[in-house]
């Protein structure tokens, strides 16, 4: 037994609820068990029971003995001065308080508690994978939903303080939010550093001119600190020491990463695309936001970097002929997490529902991420029909199933519950 357990256990009422009697030998009704407080103070706020005859509104504190009441001070602190009710798993000593006390102990099912640990001590990825086919279809639908919204929750944080960073400029805010997803994984910090680096304003000057804009990029990046033999290479050092001395700038210290990576992925390649992508669009956050289908995103993220880059996957070693396209699996990404976070946090952010709507309605819309995440739950017989699925596995798998946070999970709650 632990406290989060046994907070779980009164929370949803899981106990044996017939003839409750108090330690102190009173009838005992539990007319509304309270709402869970994660905050400072009492486990549940805003209770209602019956004790006796009388009716008490107010706190209700959990201990797994009741001398933690004493050891935790709550005697002293005023949060708990308004608590009618203590709950615990074992009476450890003799202890009078203002208030009366309930025993746990013995009203909790066994099979629970056996359930619960078998959660708890499994070495599985996926705690449940054992029993995870028992939930029905309705319960993984609607936890679904609950995990997709929440993952897009979580980034509009992000957004949110990228945003705070740059006195709530959406443009910008965009701009560091793609070059981070063009970075991939292994260079998305590299990315970032590149766009914070360089002021939406100076690209915008310059956003006509391709190889004005790969000078930015490639210098800031520090890919353009060599001696070059071809002279589309010593153009972009020609420019960017102009701009760099124009505008000040001050390269990134941050290392590019290309080993263990498809050449297609390279570093170099990605830049430049981004550039590409610079060069076609004006405003692109207000296009974006003004989109009214997944055809115009994906019209928008149909580039191709430029001629030099057909021949080449770097600076050195021309190749064979082969157009640098960003591809549908990299626009995908893109869009995934990158145009549809930051449209539901402008609807969150402007109180408009409708851009959220429409940022949960395009990831329904666009096909299924695969990677080792959703490959596991499939492999387990769980549906991934589309990008809202995938994201909600992956909070899932992230952010509970990783932790064990079984009693937070839906599809936990029913199986320590016995479906």
């Amino acid at each position: 037994m632990n406290e989060r357990l046994l907070q779980y256990i009164w929370q949803f009422q899981c106990f044996n609820r017939s003839s409750l009697v108090t330690e102190e030998g009173e009838a005992l009704q539990v007319i509304h068990p309270g709402n869970y407080n994660s905050n400072q103070g009492p486990d549940f706020l805003n209770a209602k029971i019956k004790i006796g005859p009388t009716v008490w509104a107010g706190s209700i504190e959990l201990h797994l003995k009741n001398s933690d009441w004493k050891k935790h001070r709550h005697s002293s602190d005023k949060n708990y001065k308004n608590v009618v009710l203590h709950v615990i798993w074992q009476k450890d000593t003799d202890l009078i308080l203002p208030f009366q006390t309930l025993l746990m102990q013995e009203r909790v099912s066994k099979l629970l508690l056996n359930r619960y640990r078998d959660l708890m001590e499994a070495s599985a990825g996926i705690p449940c994978e054992k029993n995870i086919h028992l939930v029905n279809e309705f319960t993984w639908t609607s936890w679904k939903e609950r995990l997709g919204v929440e993952r897009l929750q979580a980034k509009t944080q992000m957004i949110f303080r990228y945003l705070k960073l740059h006195n709530y400029h959406w443009e910008e805010c965009l701009w560091w939010m793609i070059a981070k997803n063009f970075g991939i994984k292994l260079n998305s910090e590299a990315f970032l550093a590149i766009a914070q680096s360089i002021p939406i304003n100076i690209l915008a000057k310059h956003r006509k001119q391709i190889h004005q804009i790969e000078a930015l990029l490639f210098g800031q990046a520090g890919l353009l600190d060599a001696n070059f033999e071809e002279d589309y290479p010593k153009l972009l050092q020609r420019e960017y020491r102009l701009l760099k001395n124009k505008y000040s700038l001050k390269p990134v210290q941050a290392t590019l990463l290309f080993m263990r990576m498809r050449p297609g992925n390279f570093p170099s390649v990605r830049l430049a695309q981004l550039a590409m992508l610079i060069h076609e669009s004006t405003h692109l956050f207000s296009t974006i936001r003004a989109a009214r289908s997944l055809s115009a995103i994906r019209a928008l993220l149909n580039i191709t970097a430029n001629d030099y880059w057909h021949y080449h996957y770097n600076f050195e070693n021309p190749g064979a002929f082969k157009k640098k396209i960003l591809g549908t699996q990299m626009a995908g990404n893109i869009i995934i997490n990158t145009v549809i976070p930051i449209v539901f946090a402008y609807g969150a952010h402007q109180n408009e529902q409708e851009y959220k709507n429409k940022a949960l309605n395009w990831l329904e819309e666009l096909g299924p991420e695969k990677n080792a995440i959703t490959k596991v739950f499939a492999n387990l017989g769980i549906a991934n029909k589309h990008a809202s699925d995938s994201q909600a596995l992956i909070q899932l798998k992230n952010e509970y199933c990783n932790k064990k946070l079984c009693l937070e999970c839906a599809v936990g709650n029913k199986l320590i519950n016995g479906v």
